[in-house]
């Protein structure tokens, strides 16, 4: 079987173990998309973009050609390389792909005895040869298909960390955690890891230093001081003794939670203990003061509508658990959350918690990775903190009785993400983020929605003013309405707009706002060089819809104006109006659609721009032919399109 490898050097191995010549250059960047979707087609346009950082020549698709005509060669009797509509998949055993088989390892890992899963996380941390794609040419392929790996690597480390813990293997955990920590300085998580394995072996001193260490990288490097886990780690090294006994050897953390923790080695008579299974007697010694939040934005303005709108559900009684902020991508949900939640700071006295749930990305974070913090935040020793999501939630539950915090929710992808992370006290108050509108925390569990839709085109122009200077603006009044409508009004775009205007002072508003009306390249312009960008928050809404209503939003593409009905919907994908319907549904609980009389939809420029680019890349010419001929045949009978 032929071996296909990403993390590292790109390699393809035969069965016989010699590695195929693939030469250097944008061949190696062809191989690591078409390994990294293998028995996937992926479309000759996002070749191209990725393989030229989204700059290609005009010979761009002949070059592709060429490439996956050498891979062909080079593949003949180990795996198949074949045409798939406007795209190539390369045709091979999952299994016979690194990443596949790490991800594998790492998911079966989760559910093993602790031994077990040492030696399964172990297993898959082995099949790594360095960096992920480290000879692929081009910073956008390496940004969107290796940043992810990397990120499930650090986790790896991570799991890999906290069962050693569990295990009590403090000597061999501080070994390996060393050589992690060269290689990943500013990882905070990481570097709390080894400071409490250092602390349970007994060496307080060196804890100290890797903490005071850790803390000047983050200030010269980055300018930020630690975060809750690295401070958390901290005080508790300055707390003193060798830290919580381990929970015993390859017993689960579900059987350890019931035993009371070792005492401090100063302590006194032995407090009250938790009560199993999750019912407090007496909290923990109430740790520092929490404040998660991420800082506010400084030049924050308008929104007051939905300021209101929040601020009317802080003061009802009885006041909604949680409040959901649901908009499209780049519409400031975010920014909004935070804040209003820091203008509320003093309503919730104990503190507030914060996680970036990630729920668009892949992967998207666990909700017991989440409780996991959040419970050592809250001053739960590691191995008292359950393993299993329900039970982990009702000791945070639990804990929060009593207390007024606030919990802020970032960018969750699905109710069942975000629900086991609600608090149920009457002094807290949870405030999640999404791109959907999670109607199953509305309808369950009585949270409270809130859209949050594009800026008005006065908000929009006094976001530029703040960024350009009112002068730069005002100087070009026509220009500058023209830009916030080429943006969709949206915060993200209209920050972006700003970010290139002021990097270049020499450009007029009219000239860059003109460049904008071209729709091949708006997108293009409106995407910053670490992959934060309009099109990049519409390719997270968009992969995350079902394959149905993925086709219909493709096939809208073809559909000349912002106005949809649903029979022109329904003829331009070839399904029945009932089945449309139910896909349309989905399109504006992603926020893509917005009905706005029954029937009838409508969408911003740049989603109808974007569906446009969509189809073309990945639906063969004769279906979009039989689509928009489907399409006129329907507006000659019925007096063609409008938008009542």
């Amino acid at each position: 079987m032929v071996q296909l490898r990403l993390l590292g050097p790109v390699e393809i191995e035969t069965d016989q173990g010699l590695s195929l010549a693939l030469g250097a250059g944008r061949i190696r960047t062809v191989a690591a998309l078409l390994i990294s979707e293998v028995n996937q087609a992926v479309p000759v346009n996002r070749l191209i973009d990725l393989a030229w950082d989204g700059d290609p020549p005009a010979r761009a698709r002949g070059v592709i050609h060429n490439h996956v005509h050498r891979l062909r060669q080079l593949l003949a009797g180990h795996a198949e390389l074949s045409t798939r509509g406007q795209g190539y998949v390369l045709l091979a055993d999952p299994g016979s792909v690194d990443v596949h088989r790490f991800r594998s390892l790492v998911t079966g890992a989760r559910d093993a005895e602790p031994r077990v899963t040492v030696s399964m996380l172990r297993q898959a941390l082995g099949l790594w040869r360095g960096e992920a794609l480290a000879d692929v040419p081009g910073e956008r392929v390496r940004k969107t298909l290796g940043t992810g790996l990397s990120q499930a690597r650090l986790a790896a480390l991570q799991e890999l960390g906290g069962r050693l813990m569990l295990l009590g293997r403090y000597g061999e955990l501080v070994t390996e955690l060393a050589g992690w920590i060269v290689e990943h300085p500013l990882h905070e998580e990481l570097t709390a890891l080894l400071m409490r394995a250092l602390q349970a072996n007994g060496r307080q001193a060196e804890a100290l230093d890797h903490y005071h260490r850790a803390r000047r990288h983050l200030k010269d490097q980055l300018g930020i001081d630690p975060g809750p886990a690295l401070s958390a780690a901290y005080l508790a090294v300055l707390g003193g003794g060798r830290g919580p006994a381990p929970a015993a050897a390859g017993r689960p953390k579900s059987a350890a939670r019931n035993r009371a923790p070792a005492a401090p080695a100063h302590a006194g008579p032995e407090p009250e203990r938790y009560v199993a299974p999750y019912v407090c007697d007496h909290r923990p010694g109430p740790p520092p003061r929490l404040a998660q939040l991420p800082p506010a934005v400084a030049d924050f303005c308008g929104r007051d509508r939905e300021l209101a709108v929040l601020d009317q559900y802080l003061e009802r009684v009885p006041r909604p658990a949680c409040l959901v902020l649901a908009g499209t991508g780049g519409a400031g949900k975010t920014t909004l959350a935070v804040q209003w939640a820091h203008r509320h700071k003093a309503e919730f006295p104990d503190g507030q918690l914060f996680a970036d749930l990630r729920g668009f990305e892949r992967p998207p974070m666990r909700p017991g990775t989440v409780l996991t913090a959040f419970l050592r935040a809250l001053g739960v020793p590691e191995a008292e903190i359950p393993e299993s999501v329900p039970e982990a939630s009702a000791l945070y539950r639990s804990l929060l009785a009593g207390r007024r915090m606030l919990v802020l929710l970032d960018n969750a992808g699905t109710p069942e993400q975000a629900r086991p992370l609600l608090p149920v006290a009457s002094g807290c108050l949870a405030v999640v983020t999404s791109r959907r509108r999670l109607s199953g925390l509305v309808v369950r569990d009585g949270a409270a929605l809130v859209r949050v839709g594009p800026l008005t085109s006065q908000e929009s122009l006094e976001l530029l003013g703040n960024a350009l200077g009112r002068q730069r603006v005002e100087a070009d009044a026509a220009a500058a309405g023209a830009l916030v409508e080429r943006c969709d009004r949206l915060p993200l775009a209209l920050r972006i707009a700003a970010a290139r205007l002021m990097a270049h002072p020499e450009w007029s508003l009219a000239c860059w706002t003109k460049k904008l009306a071209d729709e091949r390249r708006r997108l293009q312009e409106l995407s910053a060089h670490d992959d934060l960008g309009v099109e990049a928050c519409l390719y997270l809404s968009y992969r995350a819809l079902s394959s149905a209503a993925a086709r219909l939003f493709r096939f809208l593409g073809l559909h000349p104006g912002p106005c949809v009905e649903v029979q022109d919907a329904g003829v331009l994908a070839g399904r029945d109006v009932e089945r449309t319907r139910r896909h349309l549904a989905e399109l504006c609980d992603a926020h893509l659609l917005e009905e706005h009389a029954e029937g009838h939809y409508v969408r911003s420029e740049m989603v109808r721009i974007y569906a446009a680019q969509r189809v073309e890349a990945e639906e063969p010419q004769s279906a979009r032919d039989q689509a928009v001929r489907r399409l006129l045949a329907h507006f000659a009978q019925h007096r063609g399109p409008s938008c009542r």
